[in-house]
């Protein structure tokens, strides 16, 4: 069986932590930031974990990540 390819776009935005969980950034923090509140901002700094709905998704584009 041949190796498998990883999504190289996907590998760089996502990582595993040491307990197996898939770890995301949010989004909206790149650009249009002087109308967001400094609340909103500080809020979306935070790292959060991915979906258990979405994590088979991720299997496919990343399989050597676990």
């Amino acid at each position: 069986m041949p190796k498998l390819k990883t999504s190289k776009s996907i590998s760089k935005r996502f990582y595993v932590t040491s307990s197996g969980r898939l770890i995301r950034y949010c989004a909206s923090r790149s650009h249009l930031l002087q109308k967001k509140t400094s609340k909103r901002k500080q809020k979306l700094r935070k790292k959060l974990c991915v979906n258990s709905n979405d994590l088979s998704n991720f299997m496919h584009k990343l399989p050597y990540i676990y």
